[in-house]
């Protein structure tokens, strides 16, 4: 493969088969990737998997990302990506279904070059790069939201999935939502809890359903736990769902959901 520069001007740079390889060997620490299903209780498919960051014996992602900082951000933004692109390809994710990555876009210097290495190994490891879907990851601050939609943009350019995690938490709100334009919205866990219980919750959840449905935007609800909540959710419109009441993340495997939902 041919060498390529994926730092800009006055960064360390590094080739893609660098990020190819991708084990963490070139950063201080290793990680792996644990795999939780996203599912349609409709149709009972599987309409992705999120790569979830571990340590190399499946301990928890903050042990990792405790250890990024700005020396190494960048790094393991790409490394994590490829890192994901491979476990996915190996374990056999089935078509059609989405491979959903969590990204940094403080990491992201030029969405162009930043985004040339998650193509390169894509098509190293034969993996449909219009199958992958990134997420605007959770923790952390985005300081540059003209920056943010810059790599929306380009993300939609190369034919990627773009989602916005966490909606209704922090800054992932309505003006986020409506600059941006993605084609995924995930639903704040702290939004799905208990919303049987609480009407201001559900009234919430039917508007952001509305919202979607006329921008044309899949809409998630994560950090499902319990029948009730799912189908309220179902109720509501919401028929994508990721939480434990389905399946626990696997580490380094694919695990099948159960599809607990009554017809």
């Amino acid at each position: 493969m041919d060498e390529l520069t994926i730092f800009p001007d006055g960064v360390r740079q590094v080739t893609c088969q660098d990020c190819l390889q991708a084990s963490g060997e070139n950063l201080d620490f290793q990680f792996s990737m644990a795999f939780q299903p996203i599912v349609d209780v409709v149709d009972k498919s599987i309409f992705a998997y999120e790569a979830l960051v571990r340590g190399p014996n499946n301990e928890p992602a903050g042990s990792i990302l405790s250890q990024i900082d700005d020396d190494n951000r960048y790094y393991f933004d790409q490394a994590a990506r490829v890192t994901a692109i491979r476990l996915a390809a190996e374990l056999g994710i089935p078509k059609p279904s989405r491979l959903s990555i969590n990204f940094m876009p403080n990491a992201v210097y030029k969405p162009r070059a930043c985004i040339r290495a998650t193509i390169e190994a894509a098509r190293h490891y034969h993996f449909d790069s219009n199958r992958i879907m990134f997420e605007v990851t959770e923790g952390e601050q985005v300081v540059d939201r003209n920056k943010l939609r810059s790599i929306f943009d380009e993300y939609r350019e190369q034919g990627l999935i773009r989602a916005i995690d966490d909606y209704g938490e922090g800054f992932a709100g309505l003006n986020h939502l409506i600059e941006l334009e993605p084609d995924v919205v995930k639903m704040d866990m702290n939004l799905i809890r208990d919303l049987n219980h609480q009407p201001a919750k559900r009234a919430a959840v039917r508007s952001t359903v509305v919202l979607c449905n006329e921008m044309n935007i899949d809409l998630i609800a994560e950090g499902v736990e319990t029948i009730e909540e799912s189908r309220c959710l179902s109720y509501l419109g919401v028929r994508l769902q990721q939480g434990y009441l389905f399946a626990k993340p696997g580490f380094e495997t694919l695990p099948e959901p159960n599809f607990v939902i009554d017809d």
